[in-house]
Parts: structure tokens; sequence; C-alpha cells
């Protein structure tokens, strides 16, 4: 039934598509003839009023038609430009998070089942809904304290999300196997892990508890960090279904009339905001991966504060040399060096030539310093850097892709506020002292330590290592001259196996059971 459920909705979705004028919209290059064919004539199903919309209107009125899950989804494949091309990851980047407001009872049901208080005895008072979104609504609300009342901004999930998600995730599975299956060449891009991992961030952005916790760490990483914070978190008012934090009294990003009214220096902003995106990224590891301008507000000390912290990313040690390495590389115009680093961190598979690819890095490369700095979008480098790597047969690095198109966020950001912001000049502070610390001398050091870091474990682990090696020799040794034994519990596996399933499964089961009392035999 789960399986009939799914091919119904993937059917609805792509009826919706059909409707809307989504799947007219798609570049037919490269489709087989069946296909092409099949994409010309679904036409005649199109609403009249969608063959004169522009296709991301297109697609935002299909996404609305579909619900939230899909806007969710939406979100989610527009950090992946390399799963839906450039083109649609733009239009999906442009999906407005509105939804239509719940009802203000359902979402004290929610407070009060996730946090076991009546509403009344958690907040002073709390207002109606002033913001929607796929997955929660905010409410404004007060909370008395001991420095008295305040102000405060309450975030619940919306009712029933989950099963909605779960159920529209199957299809989600389905179109990636079917894609595995008859997409060869789509198998590079690992739609399959692809889905998996938009399940796993999804289902991480429905607890209200994870996204407290990513608040509070990033609020960690950036104490003394200048012009950038994010809200406090209201730990005794926040559950897997509710977050309460401060109520943040400042100007959208996304309004620069009301930046300059309110007499902020707009370039110094600009690069605040980009600085303090590559030390969360070089120096944390961990970066908020949703800076669109609706979720970046300026209050009146002129601090950047960052909301939602639903969507977050994470670079490992290796992925942020990775990173540092390759930009310093175009800045020096060491093309061999940003082809090596590919090689060792094993983005690229050694069958290639390092030469080859550093010829394809250079035709990045070389064009970017014939412009003026302040043209030169680092975001734009990582994406044709990705494109490059594709006739590579680099995997896709999740990691990777999100912060790019993050970086891509970001620096339109920046430009907004500043039509002549120089990314690199405002990045050197960061970027150069993270080289200087990690790629120079420094780096011998810290390797060091992480060396004897590991030697320490693996030296307290030697004993418990030892003990299970004997332990398991002694099983073989036990095991050659006794034979293979199954306990009871395994016996009765077994049986249930049989009485469960068909008569093939049962010969499967069988084979490996023999198989293994012929491995234990020829040990005797």
């Amino acid at each position: 039934m789960s399986a009939f459920g799914a091919y119904f909705r993937l059917w609805r979705v792509g009826w919706v598509l059909v409707r809307e004028g989504v799947v007219s919209a798609l570049p037919s290059e490269g489709l087989p003839p069946v296909v092409a064919l099949a994409k010309s004539s679904v036409t005649i199903f199109e609403r009249s009023k969608a063959k004169r919309q522009k296709r991301s209107d297109r697609l935002a009125r299909a996404v609305e038609r579909l619900g939230p899950s899909y806007v969710k989804i939406g979100q989610f494949l527009a950090t992946r430009p390399d799963v839906v091309g450039v083109d649609f990851a733009n239009d999906l980047s442009q999906l407005q998070d509105r939804m239509t407001f719940f009802p203000i009872a359902a979402a004290k049901a929610n407070i009060e089942g996730s946090l076991g208080r009546p509403v009344e005895e958690l907040y002073a008072s709390f207002g109606d809904p002033i913001a929607a979104a796929s997955i929660a609504q905010v409410h404004p609300a007060e909370v008395d304290g001991s420095e008295g009342r305040k102000k405060v901004a309450v975030k619940v999930v919306r009712p029933g999300v989950r099963q909605r998600f779960g159920h529209d995730i199957e299809a989600m599975y389905l179109v990636a196997h079917l894609q595995e299956r008859f997409m060869p060449s789509s198998r590079r891009l690992q739609p399959v892990e692809v889905t998996k991992t938009l399940e796993q961030t999804t289902k991480v952005e429905m607890d209200l508890r994870l996204e407290a916790a990513a608040l509070s760490e990033i609020a960690e990483n950036t104490e003394k960090d200048p012009g950038f914070r994010v809200p406090k978190v209201d730990w005794e008012r926040t559950g897997r279904d509710v977050i309460t934090m401060e109520w943040i009294d400042g100007v959208k990003m996304s309004d620069v009339e009301g930046l300059l009214a309110a007499g902020h220096d707009l370039n110094a902003l600009a690069d605040t905001l980009i600085q303090s995106f590559l030390r969360h990224t070089l120096r944390d590891g961990f970066f908020h991966a949703d800076m669109h301008p609706g979720n970046l507000f300026v209050d009146a000390d002129g601090m950047i504060v960052a909301v939602d912290m639903g969507i977050v990313g994470r670079l490992g040690k290796k992925e942020r040399r990775f990173l540092a390495e390759i930009l310093y590389g175009f800045i020096t115009r060491d093309y061999i060096r940003v082809a090596e680093v590919h090689f060792e961190a094993g983005y690229v598979p050694g069958h290639h030539n390092v030469e080859s690819f550093a010829q394809a890095i250079r035709a990045i490369g070389e064009p970017i310093h014939g412009q003026p700095a302040e043209t030169i979008s680092m975001g734009k480098l990582l994406t044709l850097l990705f494109e490059v790597t594709e006739l590579f047969d680099m995997q896709t690095r999740p990691e990777l892709v999100m912060l790019q198109k993050t970086m891509v966020v970001v620096e339109g950001v920046s430009r907004m506020l500043n039509p002549r912001f120089n990314m690199w000049k405002a990045s050197e502070p960061v970027v150069g002292e993270w080289i200087r610390n990690n790629l120079g001398p420094k780096r011998i050091v810290t390797d060091l330590k992480d060396g004897l870091k590991a030697a320490v474990k693996l030296a307290e682990a030697a004993p418990e290592i030892a003990a299970q090696t004997e332990k398991f020799h002694h099983q073989l040794l036990h095991m050659s001259e006794h034979g293979l034994r199954f306990d009871e519990q395994t016996a009765e596996a077994i049986g249930k196996s049989e009485a469960r399933h068909n008569r093939s499964a049962r010969i499967a089961l069988w084979i490996i059971a023999l198989t293994l009392l012929y491995i234990a035999w020829t040990l005797s």
C-alpha cells in the first residue's frame, strides 16, 4: 500500500507540474526522443494562464498547490544546483515561504503538548501569528522575568506537518530510484543519497530543540565577533514543537532604504556580513545555510542579527583546508596546487591526470585575473569549479555544494548593499588569517598536536583492543574445533523467517547458513 500511495502521489505531482506549465518549461536538450515527444504533447493540458507566466512564477504556483512539504523540498533543492541545474536552482530559491496561518488554538495545543504547561502559565501574553512558513509559524508573546516583562518570538510547528512530509518523501524516494535506474548519467549525483539528506535535514528542522541548539552553538562561536549575533534562546519555554527566543527589533537587510534611513553604513554592513560568514565557515566549520536577506536584521546598534537557524551546514577540517587552499591557489594562480588539493582530498578519482585537471582549473582562473576585483564573484568561481569537476568524475559533495550556494546568497546580499563590493578585499582579513594559522608553520604544530591526541587515544584503547582480539581468536579456535553452532535466538529467527518468507528467500537463507558451516568445516 505504501508503494501504491507513493505512485499515486507521484502521479499527482506530475499532473500539477503539467497543469502549471512547469514540465513544458524544462529544457529539452539531451532528452531521449520518446521523452521529448511526451514533454511536448503534455502542453495541451496546461492552464491557459500558465502559458503567459514566467517559469519561476509557474514553479511557485505549482509548489503552492502541492503544499508545505513541497515548499520545503523546493527550498532544499535550491541549495543543490548540481542536481536540478543552476537555472532551476535560482527559480526555486525565489520560492516564498509564506503559507496560510493555522489557528491559534492549534498553536496553543502544540505548545502545551510539547512543554506540558498551560500557555497562560508560560506567557504573560500570547498574540496572533505574524508569519507562517512551511514547517512553523511565529507568534509575538511576552514573558515575566527578573528584569520585568519582555517581548519574545514564539515559533510553533505546523500541526500534522511531520505526517504529511513522511508521505511526500516516499514519492521523492521513488523518483530518486527511478532516476538512478533509467538515467545512468545521474548516478554520479547520488539522487537517493540526496533524498536521504533532504529527509534528515527536514526531520532536524522539525525538531525545534535542535534549532535552539544551533542558535546556542553559533552564539558561543560568535560571542567575541564584531558586528554579528543571533537571538538568545529561552530554554525554559523550548521543546520539540516550540522554540521561544529573543524578539529582534531591527530593519530587514532586504529593506535598503530603511537601513539608510536608520543611518547604517551599508558598505560596512556588506563587509561585516561576508567576513562573519567566512569566520563561521573556516574557523568554526559551522554556518547558517539560509542567510537570505529576509533572515537577516540590523538592530539599532548596527549589529547584524541572523534568525531562523533551521538549515545549517558543517565542514570538517579537511573540507575547510580544501576550501582555503583552493581560494589561495586561485589568488596566487597556482593551478597545479588547486588540482593537487582535489586529488589529495579524494574528490577526484586517482586515475585522472593532475596536469590535465590543472589545465581545466586554469580555464576558470585566468579570465578572473583579467577582471576588476569588484566584479569577481567567489560564489560564481565555486560554481564554475564544480561544473569543471563533473568532467573528471568528481562525486557530489553535499556539504561543499551547500557552502557554495550559501556563499552565492551571502555575496548577493553584500552586493545589494554595496554594488561595488570587492569580495576579495573584504574577505582577505579572515581568509588570510586562517591561511597563516592553518597552512603555514602553525599548521605543523597543530597537526602534531592532533597526532599526539590520536596516539594517546589509541594507547588508552589498546587494552580493550587486545582483549577483543584475544576473544575473537578463541571464538575462531572453538568454531574450528567444534563447528559453527546457532544459539537459540538465531535458530528461532531462522524459523520465523522461514514461516514468513517465500521459497526463494528460504533457499537464500539456507545457502548463507551452509556457507558458514562450510567455512567452519574448512577451519577444522
